[in-house]
């Protein structure tokens, strides 16, 4: 029951946010809509660790920084390679296994690596992640290994 106050708080919260109205009639608009959408959530029987992660707000919001400063350093290289006159990529096609537990740990963790340039997360297949990078140096560091480690703490919230 905790978990469907908080997430019609969440949405409640983010309808007043995008929405800017604050007259009566709008105002209860918005907490009919937030109410529907929670008793449809309870119905359908989403309301439950993994349908509203409360648990892994408090770590994502450590991870995101670490995973910005991966993205600007991954820019950064793309950016290298890209202008290099010679053009030296050697794409790869790889499968990592990770190390998470849950659907939304391997959503994290195939999203983290698709958002840095340079690699992207082509098929997930239980714990299997298949990744193509543009050049083989870029499988050969541990960056993949911290990621993966950082996303299972994530996930564990």
């Amino acid at each position: 029951m905790l978990r469907a106050f908080g997430l019609g708080a969440v949405l409640f919260g983010f309808w007043l946010a995008l929405s800017g109205h604050y007259t009566p009639l709008l105002l209860s608009f918005g907490v009919g809509s937030c109410v529907l959408v929670v008793y449809i959530a309870h119905r359908m029987d989403m309301i439950d660790h993994e349908g509203v992660p409360f648990h892994v707000v408090a770590r994502l919001f450590l991870y995101l920084p670490w995973l910005l400063k991966e993205i600007f350093v991954a820019n950064l290289e793309v950016a290298k390679v890209i202008l290099d006159p010679k053009l030296p990529i050697s794409p790869r096609m790889v499968v990592f296994h990770g190390s998470q537990q849950t659907d939304l740990g391997r959503a994290i963790y195939a999203n983290s690596i698709t958002l840095t340039p340079g690699t992207i997360t082509t098929g997930v297949e239980g714990q299997d992640f298949q990744i193509h990078a543009l050049r083989a140096a870029d499988l050969e560091t541990d960056e993949e290994l911290a990621m993966d480690r950082r996303c299972t703490r994530v996930e564990q919230g």
